[in-house]
């Protein structure tokens, strides 16, 4: 389940909300309904196979999720997360006169913009269904300032209706190793999905240009994206043609991951894109400072030169530059880590809520119904 929905949902439910997460059936095991926390319950519904399946087979479950949503009882507001979901939800809530609020969480490429080696076009009903959904839902929450411009300016949403909720970390779980200066072995990691989107080539080959003598293993903690499983092959042979050392871990439960950044030199977030890039903010919490592009969402949750280094360029010559410097001065580097644990602690999951929650109360308010 994405991190920030879960989180927040958690965070409503303890602050006395009912919630409940309805989600695609992806195994024919999985229960109907299941209570996660007090107040919180997960719902699975049956669209399409259950089975995990690449992202633009979604559009075709829509009308399906959209019925099995419409079974349910009396619901005060309908926050939908991504546009698969805000598709389904949107008409339901119009039929039933309730609000709707829209997350994107990602965001179609801009057709304009040329494709990363492997990755595949949008379809067009996502386009479509992006722009309706910014410009029809009561709101739309957006996790940074650089995601409500788009949803603004590229999807056409009324700016009036667009609000902005950080996202929070769990600084208990993601904290710093007592002694790191003694106790960091020597990798840096890239915690994401395999795909092209996520540019783990730069990463490999901004390490492949470091003197092999003290030159870190990387450290990659995720899996491929269904339908990317060839990209990854490919990113392990590259890995050997270049003869760096990476280490794919694969996905890491929460905690797991939790001590695989505060152990680790740096983070490398070389994305092509992030609205916000929440990992970031987690490498920030534990401890370490973080290299990443200087793009989207990463602007705001990564402060140049005061939490990390922030790459102009996706020349990796630059982001050697960036990553020898941090290794070479480990002072540096540990002022980079401690600042970030300081700014980590004032996003919090609780504040993430109550502003969400504040903006379903304004919509139900306003259609004269009762408080959520």
């Amino acid at each position: 389940m994405n991190v920030a929905v879960r989180a927040t949902a958690l965070e409503l439910g303890a602050l006395g909300h009912t919630v409940d997460i309805v989600t695609r059936r992806t195994s024919p095991d999985m229960a109907s309904a299941h209570p996660i926390a007090p107040n919180v319950m997960l719902h699975h519904l049956a669209a399409g196979p259950p089975e995990r399946r690449v992202k633009g087979d979604h559009e075709g479950y829509i009308a399906e999720f959209a019925r099995a949503l419409d079974g349910f009882g009396d619901i005060d507001v309908i926050h939908s997360h991504h546009w698969f979901s805000g598709m389904a939800a949107l008409d339901v809530a119009r039929r039933r006169g309730i609000p709707h609020v829209q997350s994107f969480h990602s965001i179609a490429a801009d057709p304009a913009t040329p494709l990363s080696e492997g990755e595949r076009p949008e379809s067009p009903g996502r386009m479509r269904g992006e722009e309706r959904l910014a410009r029809e839902s009561d709101a739309v929450i957006a996790i940074s300032a650089a995601e409500r411009d788009t949803v603004v300016n590229r999807l056409g949403a009324p700016e009036s209706r667009v609000v902005v909720v950080a996202p929070g970390v769990d600084s208990e779980l993601f904290s710093p190793l007592a002694n790191p200066s003694n106790e960091r072995p020597g990798y840096v990691v890239v915690a994401a999905r395999i795909e092209p989107l996520k540019g783990l080539d730069l990463a490999m080959e901004a390490l492949a240009a470091l003197p092999a003598t003290g030159r870190p293993d990387l450290v990659v903690a995720g899996g491929p994206t269904t339908g990317h499983e060839a990209y990854a092959a490919e990113l392990r042979t590259l890995g050997d043609r270049m003869g760096i050392s990476v280490r794919f871990v694969g996905p890491q439960a929460r905690p797991k991951l939790a001590a695989l950044l505060r152990g680790a030199r740096m983070l490398l977030v070389p994305s092509h894109s992030e609205t916000f890039g929440l990992v970031a903010l987690e490498a920030a919490a534990s401890g370490i400072p973080v290299v990443a592009m200087r793009s989207g969402g990463l602007v705001e949750a990564v402060e140049h030169g005061i939490t990390g280094l922030l790459v102009d360029s996706r020349d990796p010559a630059a982001w050697t530059d960036a990553v020898g410097h941090l290794l070479a001065d480990d002072v540096f580097a540990h002022q980079l880590g401690k600042a970030g644990r300081e700014r980590a602690l004032t996003f919090t999951w609780r504040k993430a809520a109550t502003e969400t929650a504040d903006v379903y109360d304004r919509l139900i308010a306003a259609k004269g119904g009762a408080r959520a």
